[in-house]
């Protein structure tokens, strides 16, 4: 059984059975996140609603995280990487909930986290916003940390989308979207700076430094995503069957990239007991004058 927020007309499930996701955003009266996974998903569990990825986002290359002269081996949930973090399956248990907020924990599992530590969340939903806040804390050994969001917004039928990224450069990737430590300016096709439509356009690309706020726009709806330090990696993924805008406190792949000498990936390096938050608040109303188009 979810967890269900009402504030106004709006109305949010938060799932503790199911990685403590947002299962449900019902905003400007329609639904806004993909609520089940498409049947042709790699995996299931990753491919619907938005669930928080931590302690890491993104991938993880061959799934090893190096610490402090150790290596560490994790579960290649994307073979050879680690994908997205350990939470985003678990069973989170709920404290404190109320008709507009909830505030939830989830232990980081040892056979899948050797290093401990625990996660806490809350998310709280008022008339025309949502806000999402989350924390990392070590367990006695310290640990490297990031934290980060993966929303599935659904794309509407018939008609095109448009999302807004103030971001004017992308990580280097290999075939597979590990980022290397390298960036570079982006392209023509990447440049969501002007929130162009985006019609075919298939990315999945990490834009690193990105100024806030973002946008994602339906005909019907705007929706800004405004967050502060430490976020300043957003990954964008617009397959068919959604479109993805990912703040996140760290690139993926930091904590190898930083291990090797990599300067500003954005991972956290917590002694033990120590702390990493992040939060991320979502604001919609009536856009300003943008339709959306038909598709072709």
């Amino acid at each position: 059984m979810g967890v269900t927020l009402t504030a106004g007309a709006d109305r949010a499930v938060v799932d503790p059975d199911r990685g403590g996701r947002l299962a449900s955003l019902v905003a400007g009266g329609a639904e806004r996140l993909v609520t089940t996974a498409p049947p042709d998903a790699t995996d299931p569990v990753l491919a619907w609603g938005c669930y928080l990825m931590a302690p890491w986002a993104g991938r993880l290359a061959g799934a090893v995280l190096p610490w402090r002269g150790e290596r560490h081996d994790l579960t290649a949930n994307e073979a050879p990487h680690a994908l997205h973090g350990v939470v985003f399956d678990e069973r989170w248990t709920v404290g404190d909930a109320g008709g507009d907020s909830v505030t939830l924990s989830c232990a980081l599992p040892p056979e899948r986290w050797p290093l401990g530590g625990t996660v806490r969340q809350r998310v709280r939903l008022s008339p025309g916003a949502l806000t999402l806040e989350a924390s990392v804390e070590a367990g006695p050994r310290g640990m490297p940390a990031a934290v980060g969001w993966h929303p599935w917004f659904r794309r509407p039928a018939a008609v095109d989308m448009a999302v807004a990224l103030d971001a004017d450069t992308t990580l280097v990737t290999t075939g597979d979207l590990v980022p290397t430590g390298a960036t570079r300016p982006v392209t023509a096709e990447e440049d969501l700076r002007g929130g162009p439509l985006l019609g075919d356009r298939r990315l999945d690309h990490p834009y690193a430094g990105v100024r806030p706020p973002a946008a994602v726009r339906w005909p019907d709806l705007e929706l800004t995503m405004d967050f502060g330090t430490p976020i300043a990696t957003v990954v964008v993924h617009t397959p068919p069957a959604g479109v993805c805008v990912e703040p996140q406190s760290a690139w993926p792949n930091a904590a190898v990239l930083a291990a090797a000498g990599v300067e500003g990936t954005g991972v956290a390096p917590l002694g033990p007991g120590g702390r990493l938050s992040a939060r991320v608040e979502w604001r919609w109303g009536a856009p300003e004058g943008r339709q959306g188009v038909r598709s072709t």
